[in-house]
């Protein structure tokens, strides 16, 4: 028989996952290119580059916007609410491994929240790098350090966001649920038993 499934996510909620890890990888790979000297000197074209890099950035800004104007608002008011909630159960998870888990786990809660802070402040220290480029009265000590920071940090949570979507055995299955909106009830039951408790998982 095949498995039972419930909704977990719903559409605008898989578009902004989506616009957000798009953006963030083209603006990463046009990064990375500006940043180490051996790919500027192979890609060779340091100003074309500069230009996605920053397109790419006000694209992924628009882009969010207009998912967030145009998509279901309440939902992800809703997401924000049980994101911010760390409950008892939250930290012994985090201590422990182990405590009933709603739809978002505590591990998921710190990411989406750490996420958020990271992207204001790319935006913030980029906007200034940028401005300090045309005006340098806008050349702020640090704000290059503060761009790199983030990226290094990063690039290392986005590692291990991909090894527990990807290849990890147990929590590869919650692919499922950020691209197709569900996932098998067996494995909810597992992961996110309090979430299916309150009924949520319908």
């Amino acid at each position: 028989m095949a498995p039972r499934m419930v909704a977990r996510f719903g559409r605008t909620e898989r578009a902004l996952h989506w616009v957000h890890a798009t953006g963030f990888f083209v603006m990463l790979a046009s990064g990375l290119v500006l940043y180490l000297p051996a790919l500027s000197e192979l890609v060779a074209r340091r100003n074309l580059v500069k230009n996605v890099h920053i397109f790419a950035a006000v694209g992924w800004a628009v882009a969010l916007c207009l998912v967030v104007a145009l998509g279901d608002r309440w939902r992800l008011a809703e997401d924000w609410r049980e994101i911010e909630a760390i409950d008892e159960d939250d930290r012994r998870w985090l201590w422990t491994g182990r405590g009933d888990q709603g739809r978002f786990n505590a591990g998921q809660k710190l990411n989406a929240i750490v996420t958020v802070a990271f992207a204001l402040l790319f935006a913030v220290s980029g906007f200034f790098l940028w401005l300090g480029e045309r005006d340098h009265r806008f050349l702020l000590d640090g704000t290059d350090t503060v761009h790199v920071v983030l990226t290094l940090v990063s690039v290392g949570l986005v590692s291990g966001h991909l090894y527990l979507a990807l290849i990890h055995p147990r929590t590869r299955h919650a692919l499922r649920g950020i691209t197709l909106g569900d996932v098998s009830e067996d494995w909810a039951r597992e992961h996110h038993s309090k979430w299916l408790d309150e009924g949520r998982g319908s």
